[in-house]
């Protein structure tokens, strides 16, 4: 589809209509599509990202406040982050169809841009960043309480290998592992894809920026799996 449907479409599954459709077609450009045709300068959605995140704190922060209001501010902290993390973000991107729609360039194409999770996700924050600078944030509130702070939380990504690992003692599950089994991007942009294996089993597989985080990643998929 070209470019004038893809954003027809996004704006139809998530129910507002962009003013500024240029903000819109900037969350759908993932940085590898702008370098290739940077003589055109068209600009990537990493900055879009950033104000998506801190537009997408605010709101989680005080969703979790006024939900759970006898909550302590230690577990309001493991909530917000198991809500917004890398792989719940990723899971909203998916339920969206968001993947399909981003700008990628032809490398990232190839390596199977479309389906990270770091990619979608950070695309999903970007569009919540172009939503917000167009419509203010009362249609952005709308949209995370509806498709992110409603879903069961994930996981809490820090403390997944440690989850796991009591959770193997517990349960006499064997050995807690793990494997890198791709590397990929540039060296400022690597990817990373780890798989956790108990007992030499593969159990979950997860993907980040650095092993450590696709580690963790990886820890929170198996919990889950073995849940």
């Amino acid at each position: 589809m070209n470019e004038q449907e893809r954003l027809a479409v996004l704006e139809e599954r998530i129910g507002y209509t962009f003013q500024d459709k240029i903000l819109l077609r900037t969350a759908l450009t993932h940085s590898s599509y702008a370098h290739e045709r940077k003589i055109n300068k068209i600009e990537c959605n990493e900055r879009l990202e950033f104000l998506g995140d801190a537009v997408l704190e605010q709101i989680s922060s005080e969703y979790i406040y006024k939900e759970h209001p006898k909550m302590p501010e230690g577990q309001m902290s493991k909530l917000r982050a198991s809500l917004v993390c890398e792989p719940a973000l990723a899971e909203c991107a998916k339920a969206i169809g968001l993947g399909e729609l981003i700008f990628l360039g032809r490398g990232e194409e190839a390596g199977g841009g479309r389906t990270k999770p770091s990619v979608t996700s950070d695309a999903y924050e970007a569009l919540l960043g172009a939503m917000y600078l167009d419509g203010g944030i009362g249609p952005v509130k709308v949209f995370v309480e509806r498709e992110v702070l409603s879903r069961e939380p994930q996981v809490q990504i820090t403390d997944a290998k440690t989850a796991l690992q009591e959770m193997a003692q517990a349960k006499g599950l064997g050995t807690v592992s793990y494997e890198l089994v791709e590397e990929s991007g540039p060296e400022h942009d690597k990817i990373f894809v780890v798989e956790v294996l108990l007992n030499g089993e593969v159990r979950g597989r997860g993907t980040g920026r650095n092993k450590k985080s696709a580690e963790k990643a990886a820890a929170a998929v198996a919990i889950k799996n073995l849940k």
